[in-house]
């Protein structure tokens, strides 16, 4: 039994094989598809920390503020949770959370 192939079908054969080659080198190769899935998700890991952080920095900053400013009432709330003050006779009871 002979085997016979037309040019067609060799062609054919070539050209998915070549498309199958160029589309794993696509996919795979250090700067492919799978790569670029990871890095975008490692950026969009990284942009929600710098957003987390930029809105801890602005609440830091509107108490730095506030104390910078000298607001009596700021500055006595910090002497108190902070360094657990009180003002004259007064007790201060720490409670520890578990």
């Amino acid at each position: 039994m002979k085997l016979r192939l037309s040019n067609q079908k060799i062609f054919l054969v070539i050209f998915f094989t070549i498309a199958l080659a160029g589309f794993f080198y696509l996919a795979f190769n250090e700067t492919g598809i799978v790569k670029y899935a990871k890095v975008k998700s490692e950026v969009d890991s990284l942009k929600s920390v710098v957003k987390r952080l930029k809105e801890e920095n602005r609440i830091i900053s509107a108490e730095n503020d506030s104390l910078l400013k000298k607001v009596p009432a700021k500055i006595e709330r910090i002497a108190r949770e902070k360094y657990s003050m009180g003002k004259k006779n007064e007790i201060v009871i720490k409670i520890e959370k578990q």
